[in-house]
């Protein structure tokens, strides 16, 4: 498969939307939650929108699904690690793991099903 007919940047920014969407209602398990479940919805969506695309943008420039996945993880986790610093709830690896599972899906995903990109020097 060649890739959908989407560039790997909006696909990137659109399975980090709705994965961070899912990953910020994912808060209703909480009750302790409930009272900040607006921001949690917020900061999941915009940290999936973020990761969705900085992958998607280093996945066009380098063609390379273990780095796509390496970079889904490493921003994931970094954004991830910085919604903890602004009140956890105690809730640290229940925001750091899906977080990072999203980076790594988000990455996976962009690479696989994304447009790739255009060879240098070809006429259009």
């Amino acid at each position: 498969m060649d890739g959908i007919w989407m560039s790997r940047p909006l696909l990137g920014v659109l399975l980090g939307t709705v994965f961070g969407l899912l990953d910020g209602l994912s808060g209703y398990l909480y009750p302790i939650l409930a009272p900040i479940m607006l921001r949690v919805i917020l900061f999941s969506t915009v940290k999936g929108v973020i990761s969705g695309l900085v992958i998607g943008i280093v996945s066009q420039r380098v063609n390379s699904l273990p780095l796509g996945i390496a970079v889904g993880l490493g921003v994931g986790t970094v954004l991830s690690y910085l919604v903890t610093l602004t009140d956890n709830q105690g809730l640290f690896w229940d925001i750091m793991l899906p977080g990072m599972l999203l980076g790594i899906i988000v990455g996976f995903a962009t690479v696989k099903f994304g447009r790739p990109p255009e060879p240098a020097g070809q006429p259009e």
